[in-house]
Formats: structure tokens, C-alpha cells, sequence
């Protein structure tokens, strides 16, 4: 008897196909693995955990995998949104598991990590949006490795009330949530989404304890223009967000979004420079740039920043 695997994007099933262009070479990764990439993957393995690098195609899994460094993303592998450019599956996702804390927990010990991103599906079913989960994720890693610090890539919690305030009295050290693109672009990229609701939670993330690091991330190449970015640059300078990254969107399958152009690392380096001129503290603007790359140099660099800020006051 054949077993059917439920299809990965259902919501996806009938979208026309588009042809997914060649990779420019500024793109090209050469994959890199070793035996610390295949510890760290034996790891989440024993751990039953799922990690974003894997589900979402990062192109630069072998370089964090061979350093120990794996994004955790909790609460399944099913997310109950369907955004265009995402590869993580849609669906009716499992019951949460309540073990899965502590099992995070443990894999940032025996990683050794000094900074974890914890990242998650949408959890719509839920009538907290997972924010009480996502707080005693934070909970049990600080329990078991006190000088970790934590950055939380979180949903928007659409629709959820103050679910959020949950996260934000678990004080994680960053708080993310990515705008992802423009705000014309959310019909098409980000249906289940709203613009103005994630510039806000952003927002409420600041006012909520002005100590956490805020950050948000965009994809370029779905579509907008260089003055789109920029307004987007100024209404999260509006809400206080202290770290912007910028990346280029890969489209996953024929059935996602089409890839409008690829950006050049010219190009890049003026977003960063228009970036850093509106009063980011720090700025990750390249190709391969993407929310958790990087990150533990990047929280290192935020508090630099941060002091030297402090410092020019004074």
C-alpha cells in the first residue's frame, strides 16, 4: 500500500508555474560541510528538533551548521500561513509539544552558544498566537545557559490581542520580526498579513522595555523599488528599531513568487549606507544576508554600537 505524502504548499497547488533565472554569481554558495556540520545536524536529530535553516532552504546552511551555529524553530514544521515567497510547509499544524523547551534548552548547551536565534511557524490556531510558548522557550534556555543571550524571531500575532506583551516580559535580548517587503507588495507576498500590524508590534516591542534590541528584515527582488525601501527604512526608524537587515529573495519552487531581479552587491552596499544614514545601530545589507546569519557577530556589534551611542550623548 502506497502511503501519499501530503503535498508541502497546497495553498500553491494551482499557481501557474514561473522559471525560477540562473543565479547570478555573486549568489553561488560552494557548499560547505564537515564534521562539525554533521554533529550539529546529528544534534537537532537526537533533539527531535526542526530547525529554519533546513525548512526554509537557507543558502547559508553549510557555513552556520559547520560553525555549530542552528536557527530552532519551534512550535512544528507547519505553518498556518501561506506566504508567497516562504518554503516552510502550510497546513494544520500538530499540538504543541511541552517538552520542546527544554529540549531547546539542552541544544543550545551542548552547542555552546553564546547568542541563539529561536525562531517559529505562524500559529493562528492558537488563541495566543504560541506567545506563551515562545516565553517558556526563552525561560528554559536562560535557566540552563545563563550567559546565552536570546533573540526571538516571532509571528505577528495577528488578531491575538496582548498576546505579545508575554514575549516581551520574557525579555528576550532581541526581539525580531521581520516587515519582510513593502507595503504594496503584502496582497501578493504576505496575504495573511498586515503592514501596519507588524511596523506596531515592532513598536510595542520598544515601549514595552526600551532595553531590548529590535530588529526587523526585508527580501529585495520581489518587486519593489529603491524609494519603496526607503520608506519602509523611515517607518521602522519611526518605531525605534534598532537593527535592519536586507537580503535577496531566492525563489524556493516554480510555484512561488517570481524572483522580479536580483539585486548587485553594489546595490547593497547604497541600501546599507541609506540604512546606516537614517540612524540604525546596525545594518546587515547583502546578497546572502539573512535574519539569523551572522547573528552572534551582529549582537556583539549592536551593543557596541549601542554604548558608543550612549557615550556621544553624554
Amino acid at each position: 500500500m502506497t502511503i501519499q505524502q501530503r503535498p508541502r504548499h497546497p495553498e500553491k497547488a494551482k499557481k501557474a508555474d514561473s522559471v525560477i533565472p540562473r543565479k547570478p554569481k555573486w549568489i553561488r554558495k560552494k557548499k560547505v560541510e564537515g564534521d562539525a556540520y554533521y554533529e550539529t545536524r546529528r544534534l537537532m536529530r537526537d533533539h527531535d528538533l526542526t530547525t529554519v535553516c533546513e525548512e526554509a532552504a537557507c543558502p547559508n546552511i553549510g557555513e552556520c551548521w559547520s560553525k555549530r551555529h542552528a536557527t530552532m524553530m519551534i512550535m512544528g514544521e507547519v505553518c498556518t500561513r501561506g506566504c508567497s515567497f516562504c518554503n516552510v510547509s502550510t497546513g494544520r499544524p500538530d499540538t504543541l509539544d511541552a517538552f520542546e523547551p527544554g529540549r531547546v534548552a539542552a541544544a543550545v548547551k551542548k552547542l555552546g552558544l553564546r547568542h541563539v536565534v529561536i525562531t517559529s511557524v505562524d500559529r493562528d490556531d492558537l488563541s495566543d498566537g504560541g506567545s506563551e510558548h515562545i516565553a517558556q522557550t526563552i525561560r528554559a534556555v536562560r535557566h540552563q545557559n545563563p550567559g546565552t543571550t536570546i533573540e526571538v524571531l516571532t509571528p505577528d500575532f495577528l488578531g491575538k490581542g496582548a498576546a505579545a506583551e508575554t514575549v516581551f516580559d520574557a525579555a528576550p535580548d532581541v526581539f525580531n520580526h521581520n516587515l519582510e517587503t513593502v507595503p504594496h507588495l503584502y496582497p501578493t507576498v504576505r496575504p495573511g498579513a498586515r503592514y501596519y500590524t507588524s511596523l506596531r508590534l515592532l513598536d510595542d516591542a520598544k515601549r514595552a522595555n526600551p532595553e531590548i534590541f529590535t530588529k526587523s528584515g526585508l527580501m529585495v527582488g520581489l518587486g519593489e523599488t529603491l524609494n519603496d525601501i526607503r520608506q519602509v527604512m523611515d517607518d521602522l526608524r519611526a518605531a525605534n528599531v534598532d537593527f535592519l537587515t536586507v537580503g535577496q529573495y531566492l525563489q524556493p519552487t516554480p510555484k512561488h513568487h517570481p524572483i522580479d531581479r536580483f539585486w548587485t552587491p553594489e546595490e547593497f552596499a547604497q541600501l546599507e549606507q541609506i540604512a546606516r544614514s537614517k540612524g540604525f545601530l546596525h545594518v546587515s545589507a547583502t546578497p546572502l544576508t539573512r535574519s539569523s546569519f551572522h547573528a552572534d557577530e551582529d549582537f556583539a556589534a549592536l551593543k557596541e554600537a549601542r554604548q558608543k551611542a550612549i557615550a556621544n550623548r553624554a
